[in-house]
């Protein structure tokens, strides 16, 4: 079969194209066939090193796929031939709390992932896609949209009415607004583009944040919320943007710490987190649950993945490089 190889730390350019032996199943086993994958902010750091727990090499790229049961090993239950499933991202964190342990089988860095042609899996590590789901929009769940699920809903317990502040159009943030909307919650959301925002609003953003116009973007999230401040932030940056994400906060408010998409070796003082009892606590994609329920939402509330650009098979690296611009609104996608 055909498969991508991480085999060092020297970032996009470094990744080859191999041919290698097509996996069977063990006992308790799944084989599928990849239909298709999506990439995240992530995926450029297990390429490029350094990415905690993520350091296997060589190793297959990308955590985010979905594809079709084409053999089950003995004692299988769980599935048959033709189901559509999708791995989750966290390959042995099947329910409860995590563990450093269960945190090292992350697809694509810590264990292989899932741009290759077919992958084994264990059945428990699996989830079905809905009907009404593509394996492309399926493609674009297992890290995005389950951490916007863990900070607002396992997390933050988010209520109706409450207001959400939302950095940038990614895939996390597009998701937490789709979610948040669905939830009855009031959205905030931040880019350095106007044309993305007119986007972010045409999935339901209330309010629009052009962050280039207002640097000091917190002093705009505390006018648009009559100096109160948000209940919620779903926080992508890291430090370089998490003190302006504390500043835009509401007494008691959340910030869920997610990201380290922006000057990771700043400084931050914790003193008006204190002042203002605030909950800031970190969060990584989830378990097989939360990704059960993540889907499940979706499919109550018929949340489309916002897919910017699909690539196929043979163009993974352009889709690579794409990505990395960071010109993207929601998710991009690798179809096989």
């Amino acid at each position: 079969m055909q498969t991508y190889l991480i085999e060092s730390d020297q970032g996009i350019d470094a990744i080859e194209r191999r041919e290698t032996a097509e996996p069977e199943p063990g006992p308790f086993e799944v084989k599928v066939r990849i239909r298709a994958a999506s990439l995240n902010y992530r995926d450029l750091g297990v390429a490029a090193g350094g990415y905690l727990r993520n350091d296997t090499r060589p190793v297959v790229p990308l955590s985010d796929g979905a594809g079709e049961v084409v053999a089950v090993g003995p004692g299988v239950t769980r599935w048959k031939e033709n189901d559509r499933v999708s791995p989750i991202f966290v390959r042995d964190w099947i329910d409860g709390p995590a563990s450093d342990a269960k945190l090292k089988s992350s697809l694509g860095g810590g264990v292989d992932g899932v741009l290759c042609e077919y992958r084994v899996l264990p059945e428990q590590s699996l989830v079905a896609i809905p009907d009404g789901m593509s394996f492309a929009q399926a493609a674009t769940v297992p890290c995005a949209a389950v951490t916007a699920w863990h900070a607002l809903f396992e997390s933050g317990e988010l209520q109706a009415g409450q207001t959400v502040l939302l950095l940038g159009t990614g895939g996390v943030s597009v998701f937490a607004l789709q979610l948040a909307k669905a939830a009855g919650a009031r959205t905030i959301i931040t880019s350095s583009s106007d044309q993305k925002l007119e986007q972010a609003q045409s999935l339901g953003a209330d309010q629009l944040v052009n962050y280039k116009a207002h640097p000091d973007w917190h002093k705009e999230v505390r006018r648009l919320t009559a100096g109160e401040g948000v209940d919620h932030v779903v926080e992508v940056g890291g430090p370089g943007t998490l003190e302006r994400s504390i500043k835009s906060a509401a007494v008691a408010g959340k910030i869920h710490l997610i990201g380290v998409l922006d000057s990771p070796a700043a400084k931050i003082s914790p003193m008006l987190s204190v002042f203002n009892l605030l909950t800031i606590r970190g969060i990584y994609v989830g378990s097989r649950t939360m990704h059960e329920k993540t889907l499940a939402a979706m499919d109550a509330n018929a949340i489309e993945p916002v897919i910017d650009r699909s690539f196929s098979f043979d163009q993974a690296l352009e889709a690579y490089r794409y990505f990395a611009q960071q010109k993207h609104v929601g998710k991009v996608v690798i179809e096989f």
